[in-house]
């Protein structure tokens, strides 16, 4: 197994998997890693769907256009999950309340949900596994995806992860430096410093993008992400959370 340093400070996202499938004592790790997650007042208000179907994983690509979801060998889903807790509530008669109407109710499932595929991440890098996130199956097509998985009330997706036998080993992408992504005791207030840090960074990326393996391009980070913002200016996720029994009031 891989070190913790190493299945942290060296992963990469994986989009090209082999055929080979992940073994059952492997995922088997990856579910106690997940189960094993901490959470909001251990609520655990999340839950996982583990797609290994073929022609499931094929309707989910159709859907994001995302070739990694077919490929791997297990695609999982992490949802924000109130269904287990509504349902035990009423089996008590114990009175629940609108929490999931609060932008708190959320962020406490959002949170909840994102420890566990960082768990899901760390355990199956070290067990030298490929992964890769995707945030695109939550907001492609909501609905559909909600309709294909059967979700019940009070569930929503969240993110999907794909994890399978790694058939590539992309280049490392460049992060932050510490100084701008940690702060000491406050936010730090030297604007101009901190916009200098970050056009270096800009160009750092700049210049992996024009030289990193495989496709190429002259993207720089912060006008491809400000773009990806725009873009996502589209989505309609506060109508696909109602759709779900999650109504933001308060």
């Amino acid at each position: 197994m891989k070190s913790v340093k190493e299945s942290i400070l060296e992963r990469r996202s994986v989009r090209r998997y082999e055929r080979e499938q992940v073994t059952d004592e492997q995922i088997g790790m990856i579910y106690e890693a997940i189960r094993n997650t901490p959470t909001s007042y251990n609520g655990q208000q999340f839950s996982v769907i583990d797609v290994t179907d073929q022609a499931v994983k094929e309707e989910l690509y159709g859907l994001t256009n995302q070739k990694q979801i077919k490929t791997c060998s297990h695609f999982l889903l992490f949802l924000i999950d109130y269904n287990k807790i509504t349902l035990i509530s009423e089996a008590k008669n114990i009175d629940m309340p609108d929490f999931t109407n609060t932008a708190d109710g959320i962020i406490v499932g959002l949170v909840d949900a994102t420890l566990a595929m960082m768990n899901a991440i760390t355990m199956a890098e070290s067990l030298g596994l490929g992964t890769c996130p995707i945030g695109y199956v939550r907001t492609a097509a909501p609905d559909d995806v909600s309709a294909l998985m059967k979700l019940p009330p009070k569930t929503f997706v969240v993110c999907g992860l794909a994890i399978g036998v790694p058939r590539e080993q992309p280049d490392l992408k460049p992060k932050q430096p510490c100084s701008l992504v940690v702060h000491r005791n406050h936010y730090r207030d030297d604007s101009e410093v901190i916009i200098e840090e970050l056009k270096e960074y800009d160009e750092v990326v700049a210049a992996y993008n024009r030289s990193r393996q495989g496709d190429k391009s002259d993207n720089d980070w912060a006008s491809h992400i400000v773009g990806y913002y725009r873009e996502a200016m589209k989505y309609r996720m506060l109508r696909a959370l109602q759709h779900r029994g999650f109504d933001i009031t308060v």
